[in-house]
């Protein structure tokens, strides 16, 4: 586990300060480009009826919420 000075970091402090300096080291485009290769990921993973319903979900809570 991590340390900083007097105690140990959590998991959700660890990420908290390491998504902090990723976003400091990087851009917009770095953000675009990871989040193009992901979604490419999860289009080879996954067939139509995965994203029909995750559309269906999404439907749901949006008409929920109003």
């Amino acid at each position: 586990m991590a340390k900083n000075n007097d105690h140990n970091m959590s998991r959700e402090e660890a990420g908290k300060k390491g998504g902090e300096a990723t976003s400091r080291s990087h851009d917009k485009e770095f953000y675009q480009e990871i989040g193009q290769k992901g979604g490419q990921a999860t289009s080879k993973a996954h067939n139509r009826d995965f994203y029909k319903d995750i559309g269906k979900k999404g439907g749901r809570t949006s008409r929920n919420t109003q």
